[in-house]
């Protein structure tokens, strides 16, 4: 079943990147979903669904994935149905989360939990599947996607003992 969600060009994304929460962890090669401008888009062309994916080297803890949208701009090519599905693999890939859109314009963010455990999912592999458009359009437009992972804090180690110890090897 889908979650009903609403964009917002007011939803700060990037606050809690600035307070050093998050960061974004996503480098795949579509320069166009990368780039900080709204006004260049990625297109994809031909028969639903339409996929992005993104695979990381070793397993990575992502918080939520960030889909950045324009309804205004692209209308029929705007994202209406998306699936996002996380594995280790092409083959192995399992819906975390469905979202529809409904006329969107600015940020959506996608919280991505373990169903057992509640905490941000581990994965090697994310995949962001556009289902479906508006007025039944056939191609898509996404103009920006942030992949976000939390910052590991390290605890700092202040005890007169740890410092003694600190570089005995």
């Amino acid at each position: 079943m889908a979650t009903k969600v609403t964009a917002s060009q007011e939803l700060d994304v990037f606050k809690d990147e600035k307070e050093g929460l998050l960061r974004e962890v996503s480098r795949y090669g579509v320069e166009q979903l990368r780039e900080d401008s709204s006004e260049t888009y990625w297109q994809s062309d031909g028969p639903q669904p339409h996929l992005v994916n993104i695979q990381f080297q070793r397993k990575t803890t992502i918080q939520d994935v960030c889909i950045y949208t324009d309804f205004k701009a692209d209308e029929s090519y705007t994202p209406n149905r998306i699936s996002i599905r996380a594995g280790s693999h092409f083959n192995d890939l399992a819906e975390i989360e469905q979202i529809e859109l409904g006329e969107p314009i600015g940020w959506v963010c996608v919280p991505l939990k373990d169903l057992v455990s509640g905490k941000p999912i581990r994965t090697f592999m994310i995949q962001i599947a556009v289902l479906s458009n508006h007025q039944n359009g056939r191609d898509t437009h996404i103009r920006r996607i942030k992949i976000r992972s939390p910052v590991q804090k390290y605890p700092m180690f202040t005890s007169l003992d740890f410092n003694m110890k600190a570089n005995i090897r």
